[in-house]
């Protein structure tokens, strides 16, 4: 009789569990609002069932903080990080999990729209007014997007005419005295849908608090104007053509500085002038089958000044690919495609020129085709396997294969694991702000190899519910091994920047965790934080010698909080936090090698009046952080006493790239947003 007994209550506690665990997957699937994504795979899926680990973050993220570009507003993002190489022009580059810039590919609808030059002078011309969503893959990519995808992938998916407002206004300013004004609207042209959009920024207030003679922002003033059509065609097959032109002129020097003394020797000053025009279409072809025809085209025009050194590029990008999506039954999700890139690219350095001094523009055709199986084995399995061959005109072929594996047991547990390889063809003047600054030379050693990685990615997805609080947990561990990459060589020679391909390896490893919760009262929460270890290892004359990677934080993290209070008050707490990161010195040089661990907090207050009107307000930089020895002899710009044996004896030069942090200390903004639905 004790047996029956203990044998129905295990029962009874088997069932309740089993009641319990039911009841906990269906809050979950009832409160879990699904983010659809397209970029892991290149096709539109629910983010939970992709196979590809993708973060995404919506056009709402955004005014959380609201900046004037995408470029500062990505660095809300765990990983992410906007880094800034140059303390007086301010352009910079967005690097992930440590790796640099241009190991970054950036998309826009998923168009390799935003070049290499304009990767390091063209992102703080993305407006967030035309922005829907960005999702942001940690990893290579080159399988599917081909070269540049080797540290991971930002897509910026444009907003759908459809579903945006009639009528928006964005407009804010600070105590700084920058203003910024996004205005767009939608209407109909028979059967299609217009999205138009302006942005405007500009800064005209020099300041030097930090008191070394030089501008502490650069003054800038932006305007960058977005149309998108969208036709109505039978069978809801798709047609949409999107047009953006960019214009930027901006300047950072000493504070006595004007145009007058462009390229004097005089009066120190570092100019740009950027003009960019940008195309996307696509087109589903009217066949049964679904097959897509995407094309791109961007020209991107740079004048621009360092001191004495003038540089002057146009980089004209067409893009063209045709994919066939195809579903057979319920398990295979098949994509096969084949793109074609050329790419020209002319400018007044050296990186253009002939032996005998001529003038030789680069013309860099890159055809690929690409293909790739998603295999839903059953609903808890998935196994995609994808495969691109690309072929340069210098390098030959270049094969790059992807592996990636899902295991969902239920709603609550995710579990994937990615394989894959990159490469990369570089071209050092347009991706290295060093080479173009002219504080040292810039010497090619050989003939420069593409660079190749291996990457591997872990990813654990796990969500709780109690009562009415919900956590979702996030756990990736990344490692990339790369070869052939390219490296400058800063330390050799302080006059110098030697480039040569690594006679060794780089590795990139470490672990990222993001966490999200939501908890009765009105209060949500995302933090992260994420370990690096980013460094090379090099042989040099028998001896293999470690160094850490430039501007890689081995801790980094986020913290997002937002709670609503009665009458709709809204309070927004933005921070993120960076541990020591090394930095470019000189021989003997007086700076410290690692910066300091610092965060960067802001707070918000939103007031919203009705659901068309709200005002906010608040304060940036809220610690009031500054980074010190932010130039090098600000005293001696052009180097004309650099030889005095005894005010300088270590040679010390003029420099510029020791950065680790935006050089605005504290300010405050106040702004105003307007929806007509």
């Amino acid at each position: 009789m004790k047996k029956h007994v203990l044998f129905i209550l295990v029962l009874l506690s088997g069932a309740a569990a089993t009641a319990q665990s039911v009841t906990k997957d269906t809050l979950i699937a009832n409160t879990d609002l699904e983010d659809m994504v397209v970029t892991g795979t290149m096709k539109l899926s629910k983010r939970s069932a992709s196979p590809i680990p993708v973060e995404v973050i919506n056009h709402q993220f955004f005014k959380k903080n609201p900046a004037p570009s995408l470029f500062e507003s990505v660095g809300m993002v765990n990983g992410v990080q906007p880094q800034l190489n140059c303390n007086v022009c301010n352009t910079g580059d967005i690097h992930i999990n440590g790796m640099e810039g241009p190991y970054t590919m950036i998309l826009i609808d998923g168009m390799p729209i935003v070049s290499s030059l304009s990767t390091v002078y063209g992102l703080s011309g993305i407006p967030n007014s035309i922005v829907d969503r960005i999702e942001i893959v940690k990893g290579p990519g080159s399988s599917l997007y081909g070269s540049e995808a080797m540290g991971g992938i930002i897509n910026i998916i444009t907003k759908n005419p459809e579903n945006a407002p009639r009528i928006s206004a964005d407009v804010f300013t600070t105590s700084w005295q920058e203003h910024n004004a996004d205005i767009g609207g939608k209407f109909r042209v028979g059967k299609a849908g217009v999205l138009a959009g302006i942005s405007y920024f500009n800064y005209q207030n020099p300041l030097d608090k930090n008191g070394d003679g030089f501008t502490d922002v650069t003054l800038q003033n932006r305007v960058s104007v977005f149309n998108k059509w969208k036709l109505e065609r039978k069978e809801s097959r798709i047609a949409s053509l999107a047009a953006r032109y960019v214009y930027e002129d901006r300047w950072g020097g000493q504070m006595n500085w004007g145009k007058r003394w462009q390229g004097s020797d005089s009066v120190y000053g570092e100019s740009i002038n950027t003009r960019r025009w940008e195309l996307i279409g696509m087109y589903q072809l009217p066949v049964p089958e679904k097959i897509m025809l995407q094309l791109s085209y961007n020209w991107h025009n740079q004048d621009s000044w360092y001191g004495t050194n003038p540089y002057f590029a146009t980089q004209r990008v067409a893009f063209a690919q045709a994919y066939w999506d195809k579903e057979f039954g319920f398990q295979h999700n098949f994509l096969l495609g084949a793109t074609y890139r050329y790419t020209y690219y002319d400018d007044n350095t050296p990186g253009t020129g002939t032996i005998n001094g001529s003038n030789a523009p680069m013309k860099t055709p890159l055809p690929g085709v690409f293909v790739q199986d998603e295999w839903t084995i059953n609903p808890m399995h998935t196994l995609l396997a994808g495969y691109r061959y690309d072929h340069d005109k210098t390098h030959g072929s270049v094969h790059s294969p992807r592996i990636a594996y899902k295991w969902s047991p239920n709603l609550r547990n995710t579990f994937r694991a990615s394989f894959g390889t990159g490469f990369r063809v570089v071209n050092l003047f347009t991706e290295d702000h060093a080479a173009l600054t002219g504080a040292r030379e810039v010497v090619i050693a050989e003939s420069l190899l593409p660079e190749r990685s291996y990457n591997t990615n872990l990813n654990y997805v796990r969500k709780f519910a109690w009562n009415r609080t919900f956590l979702n947990l996030d756990i990736t561990g990344f490692y990339s091994y790369f070869t052939n990459r390219i490296t400058g060589d800063f330390d050799s020679d302080p006059s110098k920047i030697i480039y040569r391909n690594l006679n060794g390896h780089a590795i990139s490893r470490g672990v990222s965790v993001n966490a999200d919760a939501t908890f009765p009262f009105p209060l949500k929460v995302m933090a992260g934080v994420t370990y690096m270890n980013v460094y090379q290892m090099a042989n040099n004359n028998g001896k293999t010698e470690k160094s850490v990677q430039l501007h890689a934080p081995t801790w980094s993290g986020n913290v997002v909080a937002t709670y609503t209070f009665p009458h709709n008050y809204i309070v927004d707490f933005t921070m993120r936090w960076n541990g020591p990161m090394r930095l470019p010195i000189l021989p003997n040089d007086y700076r410290p090698e690692y910066s300091p661990l610092y965060c960067l907090a802001n707070i918000q207050l939103t007031k919203k009046l009705h659901n068309q009107l709200e005002f906010y307000g608040g304060i940036k930089n809220l610690f009031n952080f500054i980074p010190t020895y932010a130039l090098m002899r600000p005293f001696d710009p052009f180097d004309k006493y650099v030889n005095d044996p005894v005010n300088n004896p270590h040679n010390y030069t003029f420099e510029t790239s020791y950065n680790y942090a935006p050089m605005q200390g504290i300010r405050f903004f106040a702004g105003i947003r307007y929806a007509l639905r």
